[in-house]
């Protein structure tokens, strides 16, 4: 085996590492999902929350909250199959690629960031903050979209912990916490780097990304950020009342 290839592209720093440790935590640190997942893998054609569960003697609820936590991260695919006979066709959870590789690229959009903030900077400070959040709102509601059964209705700390795991999976290493009467979501990493530091006003778009998976995943939402990484504070901060 030759000497691993080390350039300037995939080298990580300490934070994009942070964030992709916590990405891999978020699936796979339950040692049931990760048995999941190798259950999964041996099964070219797929699998059921029924047949999960049945395997592992998990409550069919409990099998399919691995399975979806497995697809929200892109490590399992879902599709439909009326395998399982008359009445409405069951998901069936495969995985996203036949062979196991521990490679988690950290995408770069370094270039489009930094035109974004040079371009809100020639607008005014409403102008552009409101401009920012229409922007991630509008990414925000495309993710939820894209969610498996983003129709279905979910508790608002269900929507929660999707958006948080949704935010992880695009490199902000968040998570879902309760602080007082509010819910927030704690991001411990900023993937627009220093075009964020630099132009904190895009900030506004990782509020319009909650915003948007919420308003979708759940109806309504009024998320406020409460600190900021690019404003010096330790985390970002996306404080959600319920």
């Amino acid at each position: 085996m030759g000497a691993p290839d080390v350039t300037a592209e995939n080298i990580l720093t300490p934070t994009e590492f942070a964030s992709v440790v916590t990405a891999i935590t978020s699936a796979f640190g339950d040692p049931t999902r990760r048995e999941i997942y190798l259950y999964v893998h041996e099964q070219p054609d797929g699998v059921t929350a029924a047949e999960t569960a049945e395997h592992f003697a998990l409550h069919a609820n409990v099998a399919r909250h691995h399975l979806d936590k497995l697809a929200g991260g892109g490590y399992l695919d879902v599709g439909r199959s009326t395998r399982g006979g008359a009445g409405r066709p069951s998901k069936v959870y495969r995985c996203a690629e036949p062979q196991i590789r521990i490679d988690f690229p950290v995408r770069h959009h370094d270039v489009l960031v930094t035109l974004l903030g040079k371009a809100l900077s020639l607008l005014s400070a409403e102008q552009a903050e409101a401009m920012a959040e229409e922007v991630g709102i509008e990414y925000g509601k495309a993710m939820a979209a894209s969610m498996a059964d983003a129709d279905q209705g979910r508790s608002f700390r269900q929507s929660l912990h999707a958006v948080a795991d949704a935010l992880t999976a695009n490199g902000f290493a968040a998570h879902a916490e309760k602080f007082g009467d509010s819910l927030q979501i704690v991001a411990e990493n900023c993937p627009f780097g220093g075009a964020a530091i630099e132009h904190p006003v895009i900030c506004a778009v990782d509020r319009g990304m909650v915003k948007g998976m919420l308003s979708t995943l759940y109806g309504r939402t009024n998320p406020a950020t409460s600190s900021s990484l690019a404003q010096g504070d330790d985390v970002c901060v996306t404080a959600v009342d319920f």
